[in-house]
């Protein structure tokens, strides 16, 4: 994962995951990191492919030699599942157990037992999700191994949690915790999902700030690099987790500032700096967090085609907006319909503000923006919602199903917003 290969710096959209309600990893740069001859590569176990460890360091400080995917596996704590117990715990990959498909492979569900781990009958166990990398995919094989280097070692409340791997030739799988409420990107933007309320929001913002807090604040530093909606995914409570450690980087050692490595992301989240120069820090995802936030903030996504001029980018579409206690509105989710503190929407807003800044030294570091962040979960913040849509906000998250892929929040009372809808049309906003 060092700089052993150098390839064009480019950031290209990522393909929508089908029914992905527990998204598949989907890389945006179509291009390998390593040179192939062929369009097709086959790998054999164990294989040479090495990653380095953010655990492993030399004496001096620096990142020692890359771990082979033999050494990785060896000492991963992880369940070896065979190609057979993965076929029987997801009913032999069977349509109807496909949770969503894209550029990695496809994700299904399946049930293994609790204590064993073994697979069970459907319905039986602990549920689980398998990703299952398509054979020809030589990045995806790439990011299979970093995924079990990283979720092998790393353990918190807001990862997403690695049960196991399978490595038979071919076939190289990852199986996960399930999580029945899905990404926050099909709550967000999927038009048959129901809206998702401020608390709610406040809350899946504070967990996976918890999460990128845990990574960037570790002994060995490790960036994320792919932090955005469809990698955030939720529990039957709505608490976030951040999934595909696919893109994760170990961050710099010594005095270094930042590793230099080859642009791959998704357009619409990645920092202007790393794009121009190739060049990574935490600040890189801070950057990313902000546009969530934005997203939080607007139901719009980071970059939506369909819209015109301007507001085809959602940072350059609200930015003028941001921190100004007259404008912020105008950005707001008209699904909220009026429900949110203003005083708290302000806050949020001027926090995505200094996330989002194009100098990256300026941006705040991720345990400043946890704080900021859970200020407004306490009761007694004038930022925080009234004690009214507290209580419906809590009784929706009590009421709402946690086992199918597609439930989310019921509804809040439509209380009619006591602002008037702003027409935002293409052009500079005023």
């Amino acid at each position: 994962m060092g700089n052993c290969v150098i390839s064009s710096s480019r950031v290209e959209n990522a393909h929508t995951p089908r029914n992905a309600s527990y998204p598949p990893k989907v890389v945006a740069s179509k291009r390998s990191l390593f040179s192939v001859s062929s369009s097709r590569a086959t790998f054999s176990s164990p294989s040479t492919l090495s990653v380095p460890s953010f655990s492993d360091k030399t004496s001096n400080g620096n990142l020692s030699t890359p771990r082979t995917e033999g050494e990785i596996l060896s000492s991963s704590q992880l369940k070896a599942f065979t190609v057979n117990e993965l076929r029987n715990a997801t009913r032999n990959f069977r349509p109807d157990s496909l949770l969503g498909e894209g550029g990695f492979g496809y994700v299904y569900k399946g049930w293994i037992d609790e204590q064993s781990f073994s697979a069970t009958k459907p319905g039986c166990g602990m549920v689980v999700a398998v990703k299952k990398l398509k054979p020809e995919s030589f990045q995806g094989h790439k990011e299979w191994l970093t995924e079990v280097d990283y979720l092998g070692q790393l353990h918190h409340p807001n990862l997403v949690k690695l049960i196991g791997y399978c490595s038979e030739g071919d076939s190289k799988l990852l199986v996960y915790e399930f999580m029945p409420k899905g990404s926050l990107e099909n709550h967000l933007f999927r038009r048959s999902a129901q809206p998702l309320s401020w608390t709610t929001r406040i809350k899946v913002a504070i967990g996976a700030a918890r999460g990128l807090t845990f990574l960037h604040d570790a002994e060995s530093q490790v960036i994320y690099r792919d932090f955005k909606a469809s990698n955030i995914l939720l529990d039957s409570e709505f608490n976030a987790k951040l999934s595909d450690f696919g893109l994760a980087k170990a961050g710099p050692t010594g005095d270094r500032t930042h590793v230099s490595t080859q642009v791959i992301g998704t357009h619409g989240y990645a920092a202007p700096e790393y794009i121009a120069t190739g060049r990574l820090s935490v600040k890189a995802d801070v950057y990313s967090f902000g546009v969530v936030l934005l997203e939080l903030l607007s139901g719009r996504r980071a970059v939506d085609k369909s819209k015109l001029g301007i507001e085809q980018n959602l940072v350059e579409w609200a930015k003028p907006c941001l921190g100004d206690k007259r404008k912020v509105f105008r950005i707001m989710d008209t699904r909220l319909e009026g429900q949110y503190p203003k005083k708290g929407a302000l806050v949020v807003s001027m926090l995505a503000l200094q996330c989002i800044d194009h100098e990256a030294k300026l941006r705040p570091r991720m345990s400043h923006v946890l704080a900021s962040l859970e200020q407004l979960q306490d009761p007694k913040s004038a930022a925080f919602p009234p004690q009214a849509d507290r209580h419906k906000t809590s009784c929706a998250i009590s009421k709402s199903p946690t086992t199918h892929r597609h439930s989310s929040l019921h509804p809040a009372a439509a209380v009619r917003s006591p602002l008037p809808p702003i027409a935002i049309t293409t052009g500079t906003l005023s």
